[in-house]
């Protein structure tokens, strides 16, 4: 089901799906949706520990993507939510830190060349500046200590103390890796929406990509997240609605399933009735064919 791209208009368009049993199942879970594009969690996402892949869970991994037609290039794994790459405390700092390298050494192992995550926040007890450089500084540990895998910072609400809501915050932490190569960015629409950024006007969404063009640079994009919002523009409230059912609406997705930047990168449903799913990837598919 991963599809020959060309009768996607190079579009890669699936869902957040369960690893349950394992993480061989993520592709075939998608498949059943009609995913060409899917995200899943490599390792239990509300613990720190977890037991290595096995060899077994890892070549089922790779022979159901291959079986169901999804490559690297379509696929958006996402960290666990305990990760604060941005900790001010060092103990903490490091627990994080360790995490996300387990994180980044599995994707690897899989095959896979990006890992999702949220860049971290400061607790209120450092400054935003030095919790962008710690960010940064974890990046680029781990990314010393990995190969082939793209580091891939999805920007926030700015829910609470999390950074990453401002594209500047973005720039700030791409701009302290060493190797941008391996560094990207995944936009979130109810993140963006809610951070005040306005995707829901044909003139508000122009000004918001030429404004990310501008200040990260649209080179860097590697993902996206689809997902309509429960709260209006600039709240910085992290509440995701399904597609036409929240503030963003239908016209904002028909906008984003038909723009040439987001070919080529996996654009993935976090929509909460995951028994929606196949519907709303049936109904992004026809905005592209009307």
């Amino acid at each position: 089901m991963g599809n020959d791209p060309e009768n996607e208009n190079m579009k890669y368009i699936g869902a957040h799906v369960s690893a349950a049993g394992g993480v061989q199942n993520a592709p075939l879970n998608a498949q059943k949706i009609g995913a060409t594009a899917f995200a899943l969690f490599t390792r239990n996402q509300r613990q720190w520990a977890s037991r290595p892949l096995t060899d077994e869970s890892i070549r089922q991994f790779k022979k159901n993507c291959a079986d169901t037609g999804y490559t690297p290039d379509q696929i958006l794994p996402h960290d666990s939510y305990l990760i604060n790459l941005g900790h001010p405390e060092p103990a903490a700092l490091e627990k994080s830190r360790r995490a996300f390298i387990d994180e980044m050494h599995r994707c690897q192992q899989l095959g896979l060349k990006y890992l999702n995550f949220h860049p971290g926040s400061h607790l209120r007890k450092i400054s935003e500046a030095e919790c962008l450089a710690r960010i940064a500084e974890s990046i680029n540990l781990a990314l010393d200590r990995t190969t082939g895998v793209t580091a891939v910072i999805e920007n926030t609400a700015g829910q609470g103390t999390n950074m990453g809501h401002r594209f500047e915050h973005l720039a700030a932490i791409v701009a302290a890796v060493g190797d941008r190569t391996r560094v990207g960015v995944c936009l979130d629409t109810c993140h963006t929406f809610s951070a005040g950024y306005d995707l829901t006007t044909p003139d508000g969404y122009e000004k918001t990509m030429a404004l990310f063009n501008e200040v990260v640079g649209v080179t860097y994009l590697r993902g996206l997240h689809l997902n309509d919002g429960k709260k209006t523009m600039g709240s910085r409230v992290d509440r995701h609605a399904s597609l036409g059912q929240g503030t963003l609406g239908l016209e904002t997705f028909r906008r984003i399933v038909n723009d040439p930047r987001f070919d080529g990168i996996p654009m993935i449903l976090e929509t909460p009735d995951d028994g929606l799913w196949a519907e709303e990837i049936r109904m992004l598919k026809a905005m592209m064919a009307d």
